[in-house]
């Protein structure tokens, strides 16, 4: 790739990425008082990090019977409230025993 088509990518990266984050803040002046919109607004984080997490921890192992297992357990973990530590090492291992059982049978 030549400078000059850097360059001009790289500006356009960076005007779509300013203009992003300026657009909210040049129409919306006033403090945002609808408690839907709020609320809404408030969720936008925790679905965008599921959206990129879940898909990659089923791309995560070779076979998707063990991707499922260690998302499954992932899940129960955190319905019981154990740390993230602990939800990444059981996620883990139910990996890994399913792996040793698939490769036993």
């Amino acid at each position: 790739m030549s400078n000059e088509k850097f360059l001009i990518y790289l500006l356009v990266m960076a005007g779509v990425t300013y203009l992003v984050r300026m657009i909210p803040m040049v129409l919306l002046k006033k403090k945002i008082k609808n408690r839907f919109v709020i609320s809404f607004l408030h969720y936008i984080p925790y679905a965008v990090l599921s959206a990129m997490t879940i898909p990659a921890c089923f791309y995560a192992t070779d076979s998707p019977v063990t991707a499922a297992v260690g998302f499954i357990v992932a899940v129960v973990a955190s319905l019981f409230e154990r740390s993230l530590v602990q939800v990444a090492a059981l996620s883990c291992l139910g990996v890994l025993a399913t792996e040793l059982i698939m490769k036993f049978i």
